[in-house]
């Protein structure tokens, strides 16, 4: 028994002496972009090796792997998250489809390019100074660090592997180290690459990327650490000579500051890994991978020089498992802002927290749900987030809230090679207090179609958001008698439509994607037409007023990736509606009455469409399916023209809205047609769309200028449409040919650039 306690006394004091004597190996991670992402074979290959990891520094790219290596995350962890798909979106400024909330969504409009204001700096806080949205990007840093960094009361030594990052102080022009703090913000602000991200603020100062003045913080590493060997990865140097006409070249060479990418001692190696791939070719990082982890392997050796201790694989793995376990539940029971004035929090807070079930906190799940719908409102520009550990040993979240500018001006529109060209303009005024309120004006002009909006809106925040807006529009068509081009001579107008119409409409969401609206209008709608294509200016047309009510029920649900000429998602809308009214018809010179006709009307209509795209959208060949279904029971007006404009025209094809073709209109009728897009390259598609139009119940013109019902599917047609589209980032070029067989000139043919989009109709 005696032999045993002394063994057991030798071990004790002996153990604690044989760990100091190890050799401490720290590991510096530099700056690169995509091409810093071959860290992360760099580190997958020491750890196959055994090499051990006592420290780990980084800068920018370097921050985000090592920081991910510090809190616990094995190499192979780290591969496989920077090969998904959520680090391309985040890379990228995009997000997940379950994250994006089509409630706050704009409606679809000819909006080309936008930009915003601020109320009170025009010019100096209204210029855009970031590439890509930041959203999904810091909220990943959350989910990823957020959690661990507050476990270990936000000192970095704390973590799985001591650990410290650099960024770059803009306005003191220094390096900072961060050793500790909160950890999702130190990487974000490591690798906030200028005009890239937008800059952050932690603790008072402006922060970018750490590579401007330090893009390799060997010097860090040992002062902080003073490790007995250093391994260096460096995918970095420093900027070649520039031209004095470069100008990109010029404005990184007078924000940077040259790195010393030596090693500060014999102590050490650098591992160098080939770059094969640019800064910002991120979705090549598997070859940046796959070039660390070679260059690593072919210098074990040498490191195995300096090396002689070893990690216990098995040993690494259980220590990382029983860190974890200790780290705080992701369960959040507070939040709040660290920024935003006192009367701008109420809406913040009701939208994050109100009423979630009976619970206290929130689960991952609903957090990240609220976070991105509060995210989707239009009065925020950021909403930075990181975790604090509370009283209950749960997290409080803190939220760095970044309003949107006042004001947004939208402008667009549609130029053709057919005289149907559109200007756009919209300005938008934001506020949000206990409610967000949102009021907008916007214009449409041309020859072909003019509109203008007034739109007032009023979201009252819950876990589930309400919309009430009201809005007055005007709306005017004119279908002049012209069939292609820039070239030929606009004839007289044959067929004028004008509408005024305001309501108020109620919104809930229904999920991420869905809406359910109520709406409730008052309309005006004016026609002035002739019933001959054989007219001339001493002619006078008919006229037709139909004033009335509407009430519509309708569901939304939208995820297709484009507003016009979608390649992939789902749509689905239905709407029911009720419209009563009262006709004036006055006869013009072409009319076969003579006398003033006076008509009340009433009728229910049911709309039912579904578009969708069943393939993913990586593949080169994509096939849409389109359902398009009207129901209504209308009664007739006066004459065939009127009884043909009050209905809705068929628009499956997006050049239909601009042409009056009485054969594609239908009291009741079933649409049916697909869509083939085959997509060569990146933003090219080929694209051509057939529908088979079958009309149930359609009113035709006698020869007498009378009017009756057609047999069921008598009227029945193809229609088609071929298009060479190009989608440049603010709208699509296109060639389009279409084949509309009813029509006088059967196939057209056009060149466009932009959407051919308009308001909302009154009723039709």
């Amino acid at each position: 028994m005696s032999k045993i306690k002394h063994l057991l006394y030798f071990l004790f004091f002996s153990i604690p002496l044989f760990a100091q004597e190890r050799q401490r190996i720290g590991v510096v991670l530099s700056g690169g972009g995509a091409s810093g992402v071959a860290h992360v074979g760099v580190l997958k290959a020491l750890e196959e090796k055994q090499i051990p990891v006592d420290y780990i520094v980084g800068t920018s790219a370097g921050a985000l792997v090592g920081a991910m290596y510090a809190s616990g995350y094995s190499p192979s962890e780290i591969e496989s998250y920077v090969l998904s798909p959520s680090f391309q979106l985040m890379v990228k400024g995009q997000r997940e489809a379950k994250n994006k909330f089509y409630f706050y969504q704009e409606a679809n409009n000819a909006s080309m390019f936008n930009f915003s204001l601020s109320q009170d700096s025009v010019i100096q806080k209204s210029l855009p100074i970031a590439f890509i949205d930041p959203t999904y990007l810091d909220f990943e840093m959350l989910k990823i660090f957020g959690r661990t960094s507050a476990s270990v009361n936000e000192d970095f030594d704390g973590l799985f592997v001591p650990y410290r990052c650099v960024a770059s102080d803009v306005e003191s022009k220094t390096s900072k180290t961060f050793e500790n703090g909160k950890l999702n913000l130190a990487v974000r602000a490591s690798m906030t690459f200028p005009l890239y991200l937008n800059p952050i603020r932690i603790d008072g100062e402006l922060y970018f990327d750490g590579g401007l003045y330090n893009n390799f913080p060997i010097d860090v590493l040992y002062q902080e650490f003073s490790p007995d060997f250093i391994i260096g990865s460096n995918v970095s140097q420093n900027l070649p000579p520039v031209s004095e006409h470069d100008f990109f070249g010029l404005l990184a060479s007078m924000m940077t500051t040259p790195t010393n990418y030596a090693m500060p001692c014999q102590q050490g190696i650098i591992i160098e890994p080939q770059r094969s791939i640019g800064t910002f070719e991120f979705e090549d990082v598997k070859i940046a991978i796959n070039e660390g982890y070679n260059a690593t392997i072919a210098m074990i050796d040498s490191i195995r020089k300096y090396v002689s201790d070893s990690t216990d694989l098995d040993f690494l793995a259980q220590q990382r498992l029983t860190f974890r376990q200790h780290l705080l539940p992701l369960q959040i029971s507070e939040v709040r802002s660290s920024t935003a004035r006192r009367q701008d929090l109420p809406f913040l807070r009701n939208a994050m927290l109100s009423r979630y079930s009976n619970s206290t906190y929130l689960d991952s799940i609903e957090f990240e749900s609220r976070f991105y719908k509060s995210m989707a409102a239009p009065y925020y520009g950021a909403l930075t987030p990181s975790f604090e550990k509370n009283s209950k040993q749960l997290l409080s979240c803190i939220l760095k809230v970044d309003k949107a500018n006042a004001f947004r001006v939208d402008f667009g529109g549609y130029m053709s090679s057919r005289a149907v060209n559109t200007g756009f303009l919209s300005l938008a005024y934001r506020r949000v207090g206990y409610i967000g309120q949102k009021i907008d004006v916007s214009s449409y002009f041309g020859k072909f179609y003019g509109s203008g909006k007034i739109n007032y809106e009023a979201v009252f925040p819950t876990s589930s958001p309400i919309s009430l807006s009201a809005y007055l529009v005007l709306n005017r068509w004119d279908y002049f008698r012209s069939f292609a081009t820039f070239f030929e001579d606009v004839k007289p107008s044959f067929l004028v439509q004008e509408e005024r119409y305001f309501g108020a409409q109620l919104k809930m969401p229904s999920g991420p994607h869905g809406i359910f609206a109520i709406n409730s209008r008052i309309f005006a709608l004016d026609d002035s037409y002739y019933q001959t294509d054989y007219f001339n200016k001493e002619d006078t047309a008919d006229f037709t007023s139909f004033i009335g009510e509407n009430l519509k029920l309708s569901y939304t649900r939208n995820t297709l990736n484009r507003k016009q000429f979608a390649s992939s998602g789902t749509f689905i809308q239905c709407n029911a509606s009720y419209v009563r009214g009262k006709e004036l018809t006055f006869p013009g010179s072409t009319s076969l009455i003579k006398d003033t006709v006076s008509k009340k009307h009433e009728w229910l209509s049911i709309q039912m469409e579904l578009l969708s795209f069943p393939f993913q959208k990586k593949q080169k060949v994509n096939l849409g399916l389109h359902f398009k279904t009207v129901l209504n029971s209308q009664s007739l007006f006066a004459n065939y023209t009127a009884s043909m404009l009050a209905l809705p025209g068929l628009n499956v094809l997006a050049d239909l809205d601009t042409y009056f073709i009485a054969s594609y209109r239908s009291t009741q009728y079933i649409c049916v047609g697909s869509q083939l897009i085959i997509s060569p390259i990146k933003n090219l598609d080929f694209r051509v769309d057939g529908y088979t139009f079958l009309p149930i119940i359609q009113l035709v013109q006698d020869p007498d200028g009378g009017f009756s019902y057609a047999k069921p599917l008598d009227g029945r047609s193809l229609l088609a449409a071929a298009h060479i589209i190009y989608h440049t980032p603010v709208g699509p070029i296109r060639a389009s040919l279409n084949y509309l067989p009813k029509y006088a000139q059967p196939v057209q043919f056009q060149l466009g650039f932009g959407y051919l989009l308009f308001n909302e109709r009154a009723i039709r």
